[in-house]
């Protein structure tokens, strides 16, 4: 079982940045997938980006050249850089860890972004 906890959210104006930290109880090294996801109440949530444990990320066409995934294995951390942000990127965002080893994805408890003037 891993145990994440997301931080770094918060209230930023339009064309701010902001970075998210989803620390793991245990190490990321060796999991398939990691991801990033985003939910606005009243919707499906929705992929961010996600990164394999080879590093080949995917982006969602919302955050592409905007946002960046990465994963410190020595910090059993994963990373969303967030930049020019806009008001439609208000959601709670979501970390996630998959693997063919595990019986479910896992995920963390969500950490709030507001992006407004």
């Amino acid at each position: 079982q891993v145990h994440l906890v997301e931080s770094g959210g918060g209230l930023v104006q339009p064309g701010g940045s902001l970075r998210l930290s989803c620390a793991a109880s245990d190490s990321i090294r060796s999991i398939d997938t990691m991801g990033w996801y985003r939910q606005v109440a009243g919707k499906q949530r929705e992929l961010v980006a996600a990164e394999t444990l080879f590093g080949l990320a995917h982006y969602a066409d919302s955050g592409k050249g905007r946002f960046t995934i990465s994963r410190n294995n020595v910090a059993n951390t994963l990373y969303l850089q967030m930049n020019s942000l806009k008001p439609e990127d208000t959601a709670v965002y979501y970390c996630s860890a998959s693997d063919a080893a595990f019986s479910r994805p896992y995920w963390g408890q969500g950490t709030q972004v507001t992006v407004s003037s």
